[in-house]
């Protein structure tokens, strides 16, 4: 069983920055983030591959290129992702995941944590 961690949320005016911090209990799991707004479904955000002798990759929605950063520090155990030029569309309870293969829908991901709110006024 992986336990994950997060923290980090918080209430940010338009274009400011927020860095969502994920510790996992386990080791080198595809590491995922998502969001849900109220009344939307839960949508991927970004996601880290599990790092192998090649390295790690990262995929990103659309919405979020160029201004949300996902890495990993394994050392840590830790995920993060660092959210610059935040838009009030941002705003959501994001998720953290864990999983054996990184995916862009929540179905594959074994764990999940309980959760941050990211409040981006306007």
């Amino acid at each position: 069983q992986v336990q994950l961690v997060e923290s980090g949320g918080g209430s940010v005016q338009a274009g400011g920055s927020l860095r969502l911090s994920c510790v996992a209990s386990g080791r080198n799991y595809a590491m995922g983030w998502f969001r849900q707004a109220p009344g939307k479904e839960r949508e991927f955000v970004a996601a880290a591959t599990a790092i192998t002798w090649s390295g790690g990759r990262t995929y990103y929605t659309d919405s979020v290129k160029g201004r949300f950063t996902i890495s990993r520090d394994n050392a840590k155990n830790t995920v993060y992702l660092q959210m610059n030029s935040l838009k009030p569309e941002d705003t959501a309870v994001y998720y953290c995941a864990a999983g054996r293969e990184m995916s862009y829908v929540s179905g594959p991901y074994d764990y999940w944590g309980q959760g941050t709110q990211v409040t981006v006024s306007s």
